[in-house]
């Protein structure tokens, strides 16, 4: 069976591993407080180029609660698209804390000022409750890639309506891949706080937030401490991390070979006549007719994302240790379910 499911059902990168191995003895201090998660948090500091507090923590739902968690006040909400993750995938944990996710449609899972100002508009005063953020995604989950034109319009919409704007950065490597663009530009184009994605992009687990606003870094660590993301052997972090982010530019190069499978599938699948609908990072879309989806799900796991008349659509993800063969295997296997092959 060949697993296109997602960008984390495999194991860690080799060399986090061989890190991991070479770091084991001895002794660390606990809870982030260890040398090399100082290490990590210095070489990301340095990537994002500016002033900002870095902590690890261990997987993306967590980072997101904790995060937003922090950041709102009690009768404060989140403005996030409909298919955002906070929104779909993650049981409620936003809410469990008491705040509303404002929730706004968008095909591409992309906001814009337009539908920022949408959200405003019904949330005028203290009767209902008040937009405090903007939660994005890059890459989003439906695939999309902000520009850097985009992200800066929409950070500077936002601050101008004194809302903070914090990013998903579970897929942050395959969208800088995209963009030929680097850990800098994020804070460049004015987003407040964000996180670089480990779980995603070669990690065993483990997300690392950096916080650029000083007015989201208050109490930070209070808050995970409290929600149990202060990790005890964070050591088991900090190697990945700063093996991640070393001179050979590792986080990058894995972000990019992602990208690389996906659009090898792309040309395979439009080679199949079935031309995908989207497919800017590693997440591969496109639309299979009739009974040719219960046919592929023979052979592939892959997730089935919505349904129409004419067919329907899934999506495909492509991983760092995602090769060309079964990229090729998959291809194949598309055709045969389309029964041209």
């Amino acid at each position: 069976m060949l697993m296109f499911l997602d960008d984390y059902s495999e194991g860690g990168h080799p060399a986090l591993l061989e890190a991991l191995v070479a770091h084991n003895g001895g002794q660390e201090l606990g809870y982030g407080e260890d040398r090399h998660s100082q290490l990590a948090a210095e070489r990301i500091a340095a990537q994002v180029g500016r002033d900002c507090e870095v902590h690890l923590l261990v997987g993306g739902t967590q980072t997101n609660l904790t995060c937003l968690g922090a950041f709102l006040r009690s009768h404060e909400g989140v403005i996030a698209a409909e298919s955002a993750h906070i929104n779909v995938h993650e049981t409620g944990a936003i809410e469990a804390t008491g705040h509303r996710i404002l929730q706004v449609p968008s095909p591409t899972g992309k906001l814009d000022p337009g539908l920022v100002d949408e959200v405003l508009a019904r949330h005028g005063d203290e009767h209902s409750v008040r937009p405090a953020g903007i939660f994005l995604a890059q890459a989003t989950e439906a695939g999309g890639v902000y520009t850097a034109a985009e992200l800066e319009a929409l950070c500077a919409h936002a601050h101008a309506r004194g809302l903070w704007v914090y990013l998903d950065g579970a897929r942050l490597a395959q969208a800088l891949a995209a963009l030929g663009a680097r850990l800098d530009l994020v804070a460049a184009c004015g987003v407040d706080a964000f996180f670089v994605g480990g779980t995603k992009n070669g990690a065993l687990c483990g997300e690392a937030v950096v916080l650029i606003d000083h007015g989201l870094r208050r109490d930070f660590r209070y808050h995970m401490k409290q929600r149990g993301a202060l990790l005890a052997k964070g050591r088991l972090l900090g190697i990945q991390f700063a093996r991640l982010f070393d001179t050979d530019d590792l986080w990058y190069r894995l972000g990019a070979r992602a990208n690389a499978a996906a659009a090898r599938l792309a040309g395979g699948l439009t080679a199949c006549g079935v031309p995908p609908s989207a497919a800017e990072a590693n997440q591969v879309f496109v639309e299979l007719p009739g009974d040719a989806v219960e046919r592929l799900a023979a052979a592939v796991r892959f997730h089935r994302w919505s349904r129409s008349e004419s067919g329907t659509l899934i999506r495909l993800v492509c991983s760092w240790a995602t090769d060309d063969a079964t990229v090729d295997r998959l291809v194949d296997e598309v055709r045969r379910a389309l029964g041209s092959g």
